[in-house]
């Protein structure tokens, strides 16, 4: 795919505000390439954590990024609350940012499988990775809806968490994410702004389909 005509869906949002299903459908729908840019973030967390290397030992944590294999995305591990702690601490280091940011700028513009376009989601798509894209949606939902979305995921996982502790992981999370220093979650100044606190998939799936069409 030439990278002057593959089209760019750009979709950032907080956790379990629903972008990652969101994305997935779109990019079936609409015949493109997805990304979930959180799993590669995910994936060297989870190469930490197996290895016991800490948040801070940035050359381990560049070694484990530089051989990162793309089947590693794949790893049902990824979803648990440890991967995804671990993986928003290192998320701001800028070394790390670097080394894997030019592996998501080159999926977008070029798509595998020859496909017309590309969807990625993550916290910074639309401002730092793919601040050109040609669709930008930023997804959001209350604070209390998400860790209920949350909660409800991880027990059905067979995980034995309270609906509290979700909520409370989910707000230092979110502190974390929008205080870094290096690409803080925040929406694109010309993002649409989707929250599906009210709104079940498919009738958040219509409204992300109906933004991109009057683009």
């Amino acid at each position: 795919m030439n990278k002057t005509t593959a089209i760019i869906i750009a979709i950032d949002g907080p956790a379990a505000a629903g972008k990652g299903t969101l994305a997935r459908r779109l990019a079936a729908h609409l015949g493109y390439a997805y990304l979930d840019t959180g799993a590669i973030y995910r994936a060297v967390a989870l190469k930490l954590l197996k290895q016991n290397i800490a948040a801070d030992d940035i050359p381990a944590i560049l070694a484990a990024a530089r051989t990162l294999d793309p089947a590693e995305l794949a790893a049902d591990e990824l979803r648990t609350d440890p991967v995804g702690n671990m993986a928003s601490q290192i998320a701001a280091i800028p070394a790390l940012r670097d080394a894997l940011v030019n592996f998501q700028r080159t999926f977008a513009a070029c798509p595998p499988e020859d496909r017309p376009g590309a969807v990625l989601d993550g916290r910074d798509i639309g401002t730092v990775i793919c601040p050109k894209a040609d669709k930008k949606l930023f997804v959001t939902a209350s604070t209390e809806e998400r860790a209920r979305r949350r909660y409800r995921e991880l027990t059905d996982k067979g995980e034995q968490v309270t609906e509290k502790e979700v909520l409370d992981d989910l707000e230092k999370r979110d502190a974390r994410d929008q205080n870094r220093a290096v690409a803080a979650l925040r929406p694109a100044e010309d993002a649409y702004l989707l929250d599906t606190t009210n709104l079940g998939i498919d009738e958040a799936f219509a409204a992300a389909l109906d933004y991109i069409a009057a683009r």
